[in-house]
């Protein structure tokens, strides 16, 4: 969420920003927050000049009362009650302007960072670079299922009969890699300093609409009939709400979390489920990574956090290219974002496997997370990175991993997850 100070100083960058994200609908938000914020500010001003007269009506009641001007103190007892009445209109009057101007301002788009570029969808994310070198093997490689199956792993069938499309049974040495690539992803990520966490699975409405817009809510979350609680979509919905009205001391920053969850999404959308595969589905476990930091080291720390992704899974062997995300693939709260995609040798192309976002301090505003600096109290910077997200993580490792003889090579780094063995064999 933008700053309304910033809003009602450059009403055209906003606008010009919004264009950019090719949201044009929105454009008039942004003098309806104008206005909304000057209808809020005059009856603000009103109210302090009637609080105002009634401090100073107030003393003058003691005055008149120690001389025994009982008929001025009536009056003045009067004028207070009158004016106490007026203020208590205002203030209702107030709280409505308030609550109206918050709602529109939760609907404009965050500022893009000037680095990204224009595009109106992902079809037009921009490629960065290539780690590792792409192969496609001599012999075919077939759908991930099909190649899970032949492991007995995966049951599908049971699933659609337990609770419907876009669920899975996991089984057997599948199962295994499945637990196995999500133990060491977190092991991966104390190794780089950050702290390990278990969070919540569910969370508050107002963390929800502090994390996310309202579209991505209405597109994503599972409400808890009868509750104020939603299933993360997550962690980082969860581990960026740990920080919720606080205000945090400078030199205790930065907080460098990663965190492990199961994740439930409606998927919503153009997409669909699969029926016959696993990579949209409405549950799944994740590792994450997320950052609260000062401004100024927000970009160094987006920099680091991709890069994490793409040492995991180049330790792997699987690989990788980074996309940077054009402006109509962001959503509304992120500045920045860059995706992680995985080569699979099946399609013969990339497909995603992470995102790692800066939304500045979009959240930390809606959220109310601060730092107490020397100069005063100021909003943190808040991003996000997926580590791992099984089981898109299991498809591009069964292609990348698997061997002519139908075997699944496990690559070194993940051996000791594995007992120790070095392929996956028919049993």
């Amino acid at each position: 969420m933008l700053d309304i100070k910033f809003v009602r100083e450059n009403p055209e960058i906003v606008k010009q920003n919004i264009k950019n994200k090719f949201q044009d609908a929105k454009l008039g938000l942004v003098d309806e927050a104008i206005e909304l914020d000057e209808k809020k500010r005059s009856v603000q001003r009103e109210a302090d000049a009637l609080r105002a007269e009634r401090n100073a009506v107030s003393k003058q009641i003691g005055m008149f009362m120690a001389k025994g001007q009982k008929d001025e103190a009536e009056a003045a007892k009067k004028k207070v009650t009158e004016s106490a009445a007026k203020l208590a209109e205002l203030e209702v009057l107030e709280g409505e302007y308030e609550e109206q101007l918050l709602k529109v301002m939760m609907l404009i788009p965050n500022i893009i960072d000037p680095s990204v570029p224009i595009g109106k969808d992902d079809s037009e994310n921009v490629e960065v670079q290539r780690y590792g070198e792409p192969v496609v093997p001599d012999f075919p490689i077939p759908y991930h299922t099909e190649i899970m199956e032949k492991f007995d792993g995966i049951d599908l069938d049971s699933a659609r009969k337990v609770a419907g499309n876009g669920f899975y049974y996991l089984m057997g040495d599948i199962a295994r890699l499945h637990s196995a690539i999500i133990s060491y992803a977190r092991d991966f990520m104390i190794n780089r300093g950050f702290t390990y966490c278990v969070p919540p699975f569910m969370i508050r409405s107002n963390v929800v609409t502090g994390v996310m817009s309202f579209a991505e809510m209405d597109a994503m979350m599972y409400k808890i009939e009868g509750e104020d609680l939603y299933l993360i979509g997550t962690s980082e919905h969860s581990m960026i709400g740990k920080f919720i009205d606080t205000i945090n001391p400078e030199e205790n920053l930065p907080y460098t979390l990663t965190s492990y969850s199961p994740c439930f999404r409606k998927e919503k959308g153009a997409h669909g489920i699969e029926e016959r595969g696993v990579y949209r589905i409405h549950q799944f476990e994740k590792q994450e990574m997320i950052v609260v930091c000062k401004p100024e080291d927000s970009p160094m720390w987006f920099d680091k956090l991709w890069q994490n992704t793409v040492d995991l899974f180049r330790s792997l062997d699987i690989p990788v290219r980074t996309l940077e995300c054009c402006s109509g693939d962001l959503a509304d709260l992120k500045v920045k974002s860059v995706d992680v995609e995985a080569w699979s040798p099946r399609q013969k192309k990339y497909f995603e496997v992470g995102s790692c976002s800066n939304l500045t301090d979009a959240q930390a505003r809606r959220l109310k997370i601060r730092v107490k600096g020397k100069n005063g109290n100021y909003f943190a910077h808040t991003l996000n990175n997926t580590v791992v997200a099984p089981p898109r993580m299991l498809i591009a490792f069964l292609e990348n991993n698997l061997q002519e003889d139908g075997s699944i090579r496990i690559p070194e780094a993940l051996r000791p997850y594995m007992g120790g063995m070095e392929k996956i064999v028919k049993k």
